[in-house]
């Protein structure tokens, strides 16, 4: 814990159209102004950042991380969430994941899996010219449809899918492993990383890859009902970055789970101001708002410290 620092905020969330979240300067003087130490960029808004420029010109990154200096910050990860989505996207989901394409490719969904993976290897080089140890992404999701499984799944479906994940995920591996850096999937339902489990299945599709973590976020356990302090005993040595949130799953007689609806979450602006959270040693994530773990009768309702995410 001596290495622990904070706190931090994912910009993901801030960003807009309108001064001061429409520049890194001015979300910079913003966050810098509240107290925040560190901030993760999503590497796909190009109002915050040039990923093809921050790819090739140590420059640009020298000149950026200057930027963060002056508002008393550093930067501690990159994002590629959008991205590291459209790497992987069942045909059932192309409507829904369209947005997340740039203009040009929006009504070519045979096009997204090439476009993500070039956006993730620029990830990785801009990465390590930042001198990033982890970097922030999805994983994508061909099976998420078959989560529930009624209808029975015709055997081995779920295994060519994670074998195909694994296939496009691997030469993003290779070129983050060349710049040093880890991938860190965020386990979020609609992934096809969500959980232990699949984390385990895709981690032996890419031969137990090096480059393959964790970033860690309890909210989304929450909502699985998952413990997700045992789970840290579990995956420790994948964890690499963290987001932090608060959480809390409210059944009742009318909804679970699968009803988002159902879950209360601090929101991102009213929590803004939160002090709490952590960045351990420069390489793991951060949040808005935090608040401690606690453990807490199976059945009873569980709370737990999540994140800035796209949850």
């Amino acid at each position: 814990m001596k290495t622990l620092k904070g706190p931090g905020i994912f910009l993901a969330q801030f960003a807009g159209d309108h001064a001061p979240f429409d520049t890194l300067p001015g979300i910079a003087r913003w966050a810098g102004a509240l107290g925040y130490r560190g901030v993760q960029i999503p590497c796909g808004d190009r109002r915050l950042f040039d990923l093809e420029l921050a790819a090739a010109s140590q420059d640009y990154c020298d000149e950026l991380r200057g930027e963060l200096q002056s508002c008393g910050l550093v930067v501690t990860e990159l994002s590629s969430h959008l991205q590291g989505q459209l790497v992987a996207v069942h045909p059932a989901y192309q409507t829904l994941f369209g947005n997340f394409a740039p203009a040009a490719l929006r009504d070519r969904p045979q096009a997204w899996t090439a476009w993500a993976t070039s956006q993730l290897i620029l990830a990785a080089k801009a990465s390590r010219r930042l001198g990033l140890a982890a970097h922030a992404t999805f994983s994508g999701a061909l099976a998420w449809h078959l989560f529930y499984p009624w209808p029975q799944r015709p055997a081995h479906l779920i295994e060519a899918a994670f074998d195909e994940l694994g296939r496009r995920w691997l030469p993003i591996l290779e070129a983050f492993d060349e710049a040093g850096v880890d991938v860190c999937f965020e386990l979020h339902p609609g992934e096809d990383l969500y959980d232990g489990c699949t984390f385990e299945r895709f981690l032996a599709a890419v031969g137990g890859h090096r480059r393959a973590n964790i970033l860690y976020d309890p909210s989304h356990f929450v909502l699985q009902q998952l413990d997700y302090l045992a789970f840290i005993d579990l995956y420790h040595e994948r964890i690499r970055a963290f987001h932090v949130k608060d959480a809390e799953y409210r059944p009742s007689g009318r909804a679970g789970f699968v009803r988002w609806a159902t879950v209360r979450s601090i929101s991102a602006r009213s929590s803004a101001s939160s002090h709490n959270t952590i960045i351990p040693d420069g390489r793991c994530s951060n949040g808005n708002a935090a608040s401690s773990i606690r453990r807490t009768a199976p059945h009873r309702e569980r709370r737990s410290s999540a994140t800035t995410s796209f949850a």
